[in-house]
């Protein structure tokens, strides 16, 4: 009993830092409305920021956040990436599409599990929130508790991942129309842009 106080704490900390719109959120219901293989594109995405979470609660993060050296050329590659992906969705939002109930064209599994793969590790946003931001929050705690309070993070991190991938599904109808698509092409540019900027601006300052 006495573990399950760090445990619902870090599953309200996890789920705050996940659940903000962010490149990997957009990838991941983009894929979803695609019923692209949105299910495997979830479960990466978790077991990624599990294996990040259980860095930071071994003590990686306070490492990271202490050197800026590993910080700066992180920032600019994951600015660059998200950069390249946001013209991508600018491209898309153009050209407009629609989501067929028959066929639809999709991207093969190993190419997909490596874009998730890079959407997540190549944006230093994922490794601030898991690595340096929970690793650090989880110093406050001893022995179990501070398990548990990683724990109740990457259950979080599940939680929500699937949540994007089955409510993205739920949207499949309304994603046949043209505009919606282009709308969420639009905002998924616009989002990508935004965090690249914001990552650049950071590098800046390092």
């Amino acid at each position: 009993m006495s573990s399950l106080l760090p445990y619902m704490q870090g599953f309200g900390t996890g789920a705050g830092l996940i659940i903000a719109i962010g490149a990997q959120n957009a990838f991941v219901l983009t894929q979803s409305i695609r019923k692209n293989h949105h299910m495997t594109v979830c479960l990466v995405c978790a077991i990624c920021d599990t294996l990040l979470i259980t860095l930071g609660i071994l003590g990686t993060g306070e490492l990271i956040a202490s050197n800026p050296m590993l910080l700066k050329p992180a920032a600019w590659g994951g600015a660059a990436f998200l950069a390249w992906y946001g013209f991508g969705s600018f491209r898309s939002a153009i050209k407009g599409g629609q989501l067929e109930t028959g066929e639809v064209a999709k991207t093969g599994l190993k190419s997909i599990i490596l874009l998730t793969l890079s959407i997540t590790l190549l944006n230093p946003h994922v490794y601030l929130d898991t690595v340096v931001m929970l690793g650090s929050i989880s110093g406050q705690y001893d022995g179990l508790d501070r398990y548990m309070f990683g724990f109740g993070a990457m259950t979080a991190s599940f939680v929500w991942f699937y949540t994007l991938g089955f409510g993205g599904r739920a949207l499949a109808p309304l994603f046949k129309k043209p505009v919606t698509w282009r709308v969420l092409d639009s905002a998924v540019c616009l989002t990508m842009w935004f965090i690249a900027w914001n990552l650049a601006e950071k590098a800046m300052s390092v």
